[in-house]
């Protein structure tokens, strides 16, 4: 059996994988990266957040994200019935990107494992891991399987497992725990948005409120194509008769706004479903390696979170595990897994929100404050690091109190 000697095994060839492996490249170290799939695959999670791009600037694969010209996105759009609660990331509390782009996954996620490779990166496409033993000195032997049926040893003085859903680590080591969150369903496709134009500027994710604990993305990912997917209780899906083709045209019919945008739009591909993607881990990291992306935890698609959480992890992952292989002393419990969870938790403070009601209120309040949108606006555009914004330092705090006040104010306006 083959055997090669690396400093960095990367598992996962997605945007977490390719952030770390440009990462370890850029520092002279060297670095492999294995993946399960044969790319372009499609994923689901087209939309990005601000916050990414200044991790795809310091990895050094913006440009080559630019190149390919994806759909720019400048903010967010939240429909409820008549109402609009509209979001432009230039009006926004935290110094930084302003716009990001909605691109088809397939096609992003391969330019970013391309760049990695012309760089010069190894990468082994269907390659599947089937074990792995770490050594008292944190090092590891890794054994892959490729598609014809040999094996191969990879020697790593670490390893960055970013292999999302796959969730390798994890599931070798017994490490998966539940989420907190409730469990689910998405029923999606890609469709031909004829009448776009007709209706939203393409440059916004737009969210329909579309029944309650029930809501749709719609997310133009090229001039032609935008993907919409409808996201509810596994109760409310198990309440609709027919296949997923059949719900999901009768979701569409059902809804004035959708039945008129994309009632008689062609379909890209015929529907499919996610399930019950909400899931954690027991710990972040263990001796001789870190797990990043959705390895660590998956939240919920209603803030486009999902990308952002790969990319932000995986960066900081991997600036820590150069500064272990160069001998620095790092403190993966203080210097990562406290800070990748308060990003983490304050998501899940906003995704708590939003399907108990408490953002549908802020959202569509009378005459919000302008510095408080602002301060929300950043926690949407992904930056939730910044304890400077009263909406991150104290999520669950300051969305209650905001409530409170906002009910106090009906309550006086109902009075006079």
């Amino acid at each position: 059996m083959n055997t090669e000697q690396i400093d960095v095994l990367v598992i996962g060839a997605g945007p977490a994988g390719s952030i770390a492996a440009a990462m370890v490249q850029k520092a002279g170290l060297s670095v492999r990266v294995v993946e399960r799939e044969k790319f372009p695959r499609f994923v689901i999670g087209e939309s990005l957040l601000p916050r990414c791009m200044e991790v795809l600037e310091d990895a050094g694969l913006l440009e080559a994200v630019k190149a390919k010209n994806f759909q720019e996105k400048f903010g967010a759009k939240f429909m409820r019935g008549e109402d609009i609660f509209d979001f432009n990331f230039t009006e926004q509390f935290t110094q930084g990107w302003t716009w990001t782009w909605q691109v088809p996954r397939a096609d992003f996620d391969q330019t970013l494992i391309q760049e990695v490779q012309r760089r010069g990166v190894p990468v082994s496409f269907e390659t599947t891991v089937t074990g792995i033993t770490f050594r008292d000195d944190e090092s590891s032997v890794t054994t892959v399987t490729h598609t014809d049926g040999s094996t191969e040893q990879l020697d790593a003085r670490f390893v960055i497992d970013a292999s999302g859903y796959g969730r390798v680590i994890p599931r070798l080591f017994n490490l998966d725990k539940p989420s907190s969150l409730d469990p689910r369903k998405a029923v999606f496709a890609h469709v031909q948005d004829i009448h776009r134009h007709e209706f939203d500027e393409p440059n916004r994710i737009v969210v329909v409120m579309y029944a309650p604990g029930v809501w749709v993305w719609i997310i133009p990912v090229s001039p032609t194509v935008t993907s919409m997917g409808f996201v509810g209780s596994f109760d409310f899906f198990d309440s609709i008769p027919g296949d997923l083709g059949a719900q999901y045209k009768t979701l569409i019919q059902a809804h004035p706004y959708l039945q008129k945008r994309f009632g008689d739009s062609p379909w890209v591909f015929e529907p499919r479903k996610l399930e019950a993607w909400s899931g954690t881990t027991t710990s972040f990291f263990g001796k001789g390696y870190v797990l990043t992306g959705n390895v660590t935890e998956f939240l919920d698609p209603i803030f486009s979170s999902g990308v952002m959480f790969a990319t932000v992890s995986s960066h900081r992952a991997a600036t820590l595990a150069i500064r272990k292989l160069k001998g620095e002393a790092v403190d993966w419990e203080k210097e990562y897994t406290s800070v990748l969870q308060q990003g983490v938790d304050t998501f899940r403070t906003y995704v708590m929100a939003w399907y108990d009601g408490t953002l549908e209120k802020i959202f569509f309040s009378k005459n919000p404050d302008p510095m408080i949108k602002r301060q929300i606006c950043s926690v949407l555009a992904g930056y939730v690091w910044d304890e400077e914004n009263p909406f991150v330092r104290d999520h669950r705090g300051s969305l209650e109190r905001l409530v409170k006040l906002i009910d106090l104010q009906q309550k006086l306006m109902s009075l006079n």
